[in-house]
C-alpha cells in the first residue's frame, strides 16, 4: 500500500455505518480515496467491472441481496482480487461468524465500534498495518481486531 493513497472500499447496507466510516477517514491524516457500497451485488458489479481495485475492503456481514459471506467466497475464488486485504467490518462478534470468515480467508475482523472516536482508532489501525507481514503469519490470535 505504499503509494499516493490508500484505495479504500466499504460495502454496508447502512446507510449511517457509511456516512461515519466515511467521515472518520476524512478526519485520519491518511491519504485515502473511500468507495461505499450500500450491498454485496453493488460492490462486486463495480470490482468486477473496474481495474482499479481497492486496496483494502471493508465488508459487512449482514446485508440484503448479496451477503458478507457471499461477497467473500466469490473474492477468494477470483485470482483478479488477489491483492485486495479483506477486513470483515460486523455488528455481530459471534465465534461462528469470526471462524467463517477467517477461514474463507479474510485478513481481519473488527466488531463495529460503537462511538466515533474508537471507530477512527480501529480504522487508523487497519490502514497502517504492514498487511504483508500480518498476513505472512497470520491466525486466529492476531485475527480478530480488539481495542
Amino acid at each position: 500500500m505504499n503509494k499516493e493513497y490508500i484505495n479504500i472500499a466499504l460495502a454496508d447496507d447502512d446507510e449511517d455505518d457509511r456516512f461515519f466510516f466515511t467521515e472518520a477517514f476524512e478526519e485520519l491524516k491518511i491519504k485515502n480515496r473511500v468507495s461505499t457500497y450500500k450491498d454485496g451485488i453493488e460492490l462486486m458489479t463495480h470490482l468486477e467491472a473496474t481495474d482499479l481495485l481497492p486496496d483494502l475492503l471493508f465488508l459487512d456481514l449482514n446485508m440484503p441481496k448479496k451477503s458478507g459471506i457471499e461477497c467473500l467466497k466469490d473474492i477468494k475464488a477470483n485470482a483478479k482480487f488477489n491483492d485486495i486485504v479483506i477486513a470483515i467490518y460486523s455488528t455481530s462478534s459471534s465465534e461462528e461468524d469470526v471462524e467463517k470468515t477467517f477461514v474463507l480467508g479474510a485478513n481481519i475482523y473488527i466488531k463495529k465500534p460503537n462511538d466515533f472516536e474508537k471507530l477512527k482508532k480501529v480504522l487508523s489501525e487497519v490502514v497502517t498495518t504492514n498487511w504483508q507481514y500480518h498476513t505472512s503469519g497470520l491466525n486466529k490470535e492476531n485475527f480478530l481486531l480488539r481495542l
